[in-house]
Parts: structure tokens; C-alpha cells; sequence
């Protein structure tokens, strides 16, 4: 792979695939455009990748999100743009790398590198440029950890029997397959019962460290098959009563849609065209990809995604915050609303400094257990430090804003 050598096009060209190798470099017209008016109107002090690497993070940071068109080329898209192009030679080198020491995975080059280049916005949101010292270096592990990520989830997946994924699932991610799939809310709620009953009379039979369970046997379907007919009566469209070999076929489809949902297979563009011997899928795409309906409707439902994640925090937190003792609440409210300190509010209930600090700690500390709860069942988030360290800070971003609003 030839090495890009001027700024002009570090930041403006992106790698082309030739089946799996590094391939030419195309250039993005309006992309080198905007890099050459900027280089043309910056001092030449500021020739360095490292100077235009962190011009451009802040720009991406400081933006409004936009969906651009064909007129307007702000918001997000031309920072992260400028920054992917610069990133596709150190995102080829992790997918080289990490590719080299898998087995046993239908991976090819090609599809790390797309698998890792998908994670930009990711990896863009998680660099602070005023910390660490090279988007290069930070992304350069970013994109190793994401594609043994992938692969690690995918190994998993292949490991479990649908017995085994069953037992796996969530009831959200189950939901979220089902829907995807197309079911209707009737179907779905069927399915979701008939999940159900297996989960409660298949259970006691599996070990958690075991992933290719034996199928039931033949009275444990009896089994199921009588929970789910003794309670589809709660149901909103009970319908008729089912068989166990219904329910073992329901289950079986349940099964392969959430492995399809949850794991989908990655579409490499560097694969052959369909019904054609020459050719393959990235020659039929167009340069303006970026300003497709699709962008528009990704766009918008980040943005709604963003809103009713916000609004469920809020509602979490309200809910815990009527949960604590009359005295807890009393201390936060003086405490982020009144603007006392822990020695005012020792003085004023005649108590040691260390006492209000312990009383106003195990109050944050049950907000953010009721936080940390959500994530996990909702989010399928683990509460590792850095997650807890994130959530943190939303509370006390939270609870300021909470208390500056007279506690509504």
C-alpha cells in the first residue's frame, strides 16, 4: 500500500479494496476542495497531520449534527469525513493485524476493515485531543479492540445451539428480533410467552458454562406446551391452544431471528456482484452516497433515540430521588440547589463534617445504582468502571440541573 504523503491527501482520499488487499487511493472531490481552501488560508507553521487531526476533532465536537445535502456540506459530515479519510491507513493496519491472529472465523481483511471504519463516530466521541496525544495512536487501539470485539461476539454466538442463545436472550432483545422480522404485535406476543414458558421449565436443566444444550426432551415440551397454554388467557389475542411441536418450531424461528438480529452477517463490498462473474458490489455504488434518503432517516432517528433516552434518564432518576429518606432529599436539595457546603450543613444539623459527606454519598450512591440498573437491563451496558465513572457525571450534571429547576 503506497503511503499518502501530503496533507492534501491524508485528509481526502479513502482506501479502495482489491479483494482483500490494499488497493489505490480514491479521492473525495469536495473533500479536497475544503482541505485546500483551509491549507491555502492557514499559516505554513501549521503543517503538521497532528495540528489538522485535532483541528478537525474540534470542529466535529463543537458541531451540530446536521444531515447534509446537496447544498450544504456542514454539521458533523465534513469534519468526521475529513477524519476518516485520515484514519483508512491506520485502520487498514489494525484489521491487517487483527485478522492474522484469528481461527476459525469467515473473516476476510476487507470485512475487518469495514467492521472497524463503521466505528469512527465512536472512536471520534471517545478521544479527548486535550489528554491524549494522537488520534492516531488512540484510534490505532480503538479499532483493534473493536474488531476483536466483533469477533469475540460472533465466536460466541457461533459456540451457542439455539437452546443455548435462548437461554442467552433478554426479553427486549428477543422483542427487538421479533419486530425486526416483521411479526405482527400478536405474533410476537405469542412467541414472547412461548420464550417464556421454555425459559421457566427448561431452566433448572442447563449449566451457564455449557452453550450447546441438549434439545428437550419430549415431556419437557409437554411441559411447556401446558404453561403456555395455562397462561395465554393473559394475553390481549390468546388464540387457540398450541402443541408442543408448534411451540418447538416457534422457538427454533425465534432463535434463528435473534442469531440474525444480533448478529448479522457483515457484507463485505469487495464480494462479487450477484449473478455476475466480474465486477463486485462497491462498483455499483454512487460517489454521493453520503447524501442518500438514508442518511436523512439515520439522522433523524439518532436524534429521536437521543431525546427518549434523555426523558427515560429523567424518569429514573425522579423515581429514585422520591425513593430516599425525607432527610436524604433534604441534604441534596441544600446541597446542589441551596449552594451550602458540607460544613455549613454540618453546622446547621449539629452533625461532623464526615457524617453529611457519608449521608450525601450513599444518596448519590443510590441514584446511581438505579442508573447503573437501567443500563444494564435496558442498554445491555455492564458496569465497568469507566461505564459507572460516564454515569457519574450524568448525575451530577443531573442533579444540578434538577435542583436549579426548584426540584421539578
Amino acid at each position: 500500500m503506497r503511503s499518502r504523503q501530503s496533507l492534501l491527501e491524508q485528509f481526502s482520499t479513502f482506501l479502495q479494496m482489491e479483494g482483500d488487499r490494499a488497493g489505490s487511493w480514491a479521492i473525495d472531490p469536495r473533500l479536497r476542495r475544503s482541505m485546500q481552501q483551509r491549507l491555502t488560508q492557514t499559516p505554513e507553521a501549521h503543517t503538521s497531520e497532528h495540528f489538522w487531526s485535532v483541528y478537525w476533532h474540534k470542529q466535529w465536537t463543537e458541531a451540530t449534527p446536521q444531515t447534509p445535502t446537496e447544498h450544504d456540506f456542514t454539521g458533523r459530515y465534513l469534519p468526521e469525513a475529513h477524519l476518516s479519510a485520515y484514519l483508512q491507513e491506520t485502520c487498514f493496519w489494525s484489521a491487517q493485524r487483527a485478522v492474522t491472529k484469528v481461527e476459525g472465523v469467515q473473516y476476510r481483511l476487507a470485512d475487518c476493515f469495514q467492521v472497524a471504519i463503521a466505528a469512527i463516530p465512536k472512536i471520534l466521541k471517545a478521544f479527548d485531543s486535550d489528554q491524549l496525544p494522537s488520534l492516531k495512536t488512540y484510534a490505532n487501539i480503538a479499532f483493534g479492540n473493536v474488531i476483536r470485539d466483533d469477533l469475540r461476539s460472533r465466536r460466541e454466538a457461533d459456540r451457542c445451539n439455539n437452546w443455548g442463545l435462548l437461554l442467552k436472550l433478554s426479553r427486549k432483545q428477543l422483542t427487538e428480533a421479533l419486530q425486526a422480522a416483521g411479526l405482527t404485535p400478536t405474533e410476537v406476543e405469542q412467541q414472547r410467552l412461548a420464550w417464556s414458558c421454555f425459559g421457566d421449565c427448561y431452566m433448572p436443566q442447563k449449566s451457564p458454562k455449557v452453550r450447546q444444550l441438549a434439545a428437550p426432551d419430549r415431556a419437557t415440551w409437554a411441559a411447556i406446551a401446558h404453561q403456555y397454554n395455562h397462561q395465554r388467557s393473559q394475553l390481549a389475542h390468546p388464540g387457540s391452544e398450541q402443541t408442543p411441536a408448534t411451540l418447538e418450531r416457534w422457538l427454533l424461528s425465534c432463535a434463528a431471528r435473534a442469531r440474525t438480529y444480533l448478529y448479522p452477517a457483515v457484507a463485505s463490498l469487495n464480494a462479487p456482484r450477484p449473478g455476475l462473474e466480474t465486477g463486485e458490489i462497491q462498483d455499483d455504488l454512487t460517489a454521493d452516497t453520503h447524501e442518500s434518503l438514508l442518511a436523512e432517516l439515520i439522522a433523524a432517528e439518532t436524534q429521536r433515540d437521543r431525546q427518549t433516552q434523555q426523558h427515560t434518564i429523567n424518569e429514573i432518576l425522579h423515581t429514585a430521588l422520591n425513593a430516599l429518606s425525607d432527610e436524604a432529599q433534604t441534604l441534596l436539595h441544600a446541597y446542589y440547589h441551596q449552594g451550602l457546603t458540607q460544613q455549613q450543613l454540618a453546622k446547621q444539623l449539629n452533625l461532623k463534617q464526615y457524617a453529611i459527606s457519608r449521608k450525601l454519598a450513599k444518596a448519590r450512591e443510590g441514584l446511581l445504582l438505579a442508573l447503573a440498573r437501567w443500563s444494564q437491563d435496558t442498554l445491555h451496558i455492564s458496569p465497568s468502571s469507566d461505564v459507572i465513572q460516564s454515569m457519574s457525571a450524568i448525575l451530577e450534571e443531573w442533579l444540578q440541573a434538577h435542583d436549579q429547576a426548584g426540584g421539578s
